[in-house]
């Protein structure tokens, strides 16, 4: 059989072969997404997303207002979000905030929207050549990062889970995504995102362990840690649910899967400083300085750079 040699294009992913790794990008799709909307000229912008106010009245991504009029049919509003929602579910996890706060007015966006899908083209336009580098000279450990925006969305009182897997320090899994359930405290809406990075990180584990026996190569049967901000909810993980004023309301089911984990040594949750707690780009609009600093550490990298 004849030698095909190395996947160099995949589904619309780039795979680019280095001594050190691999680097798995969409830059030609970027470019061809940026052309089709007229945006391969425009200036960039260092993060995807503008800085939100407080002010629910002066939040630019609040719903549509009775004074305000829909976007009309000539302005291609979800073709714009379908092709923003393949890269970040693919190989863009930095934008994947701002595309999930953006499509939730696909029904009926206004111009404070559309503005919004233009300014994540114009961070592309400087990034178009951004991937994620996985490589060979780094540990192949399984890490997850868990956090959660509380109210996020303050129009209907609700907050944002986030968290991110990484593999070797480069992610492989992550979510950005609203809460359906009305969180009544911070430290609600954390246990409902540990609730699901806990889920996520069952499956990853079974699939990690599966390729590891089906190639020949060790096991790792060590609990995964998952990294979490939320003093409170970590110690509750850990010691237990305490029935209290302030969690007798949350349901137990938010408590006892992450708690099972624990207790089968699938996961060992910690505690990480805010700063450092790299799922902070899944729930919330953050300064350059700390949006760039976490993009670098789930192991994105410009192509041009390798």
């Amino acid at each position: 059989m004849k030698d095909l040699g190395k996947t160099k294009f995949c589904l619309g992913l780039q795979i680019e072969y280095t001594k050190n790794g691999i680097l798995v990008h969409q830059s030609n799709y970027t470019e061809r997404v940026l052309k089709r909307f007229n945006m391969d000229k425009a200036n960039p912008l260092s993060t995807p997303m503008m800085g939100r106010t407080l002010n629910v009245e002066k939040d630019p991504f609040r719903p549509k207002e009775e004074n305000e009029t829909d976007l009309g049919s000539e302005v291609p509003h979800l073709s714009a979000i379908g092709a923003l929602m393949y890269l970040a579910n693919c190989t863009r996890p930095d934008i994947a905030f701002a595309v999930n706060l953006l499509a939730r007015f696909s029904s009926c966006p206004t111009k404070r929207h559309w503005k919004g899908i233009k300014h994540i083209f114009r961070y592309l336009r400087g990034t178009s050549d951004f991937g994620l580098f996985y490589s060979n000279n780094t540990k192949p450990v399984l890490l997850g990062y868990a956090d959660a925006g509380y109210l996020s969305d303050p129009h209907n009182a609700k907050s944002q889970t986030g968290y991110v897997f990484t593999y070797g320090d480069t992610a492989i899994s992550w979510r950005s995504q609203k809460q359906t359930l009305v969180a009544t405290s911070s430290n609600h809406a954390e246990v409902i995102a540990l609730h699901e990075a806990s889920k996520e990180c069952r499956w990853l584990r079974s699939v990690t362990q599966h390729i590891q026996g089906t190639s020949g190569l060790p096991t790792d049967k060590n609990p995964t840690i998952l990294y979490e901000d939320n003093a409170a909810c970590v110690t509750q993980m850990k010691e237990g649910y305490v029935k209290s004023d302030r969690t007798k309301h949350i349901p137990p089911k938010f408590f006892s899967f992450t708690q099972e984990l624990e207790r089968n040594k699938e996961v060992d949750i910690q505690y990480i400083r805010s700063s450092e707690n790299v799922a902070d780009l899944f729930t919330k609009a953050l300064s350059t300085s700390v949006f760039k600093k976490h993009v670098r550490s789930i192991g994105m990298c410009h192509l041009r750079d390798l």
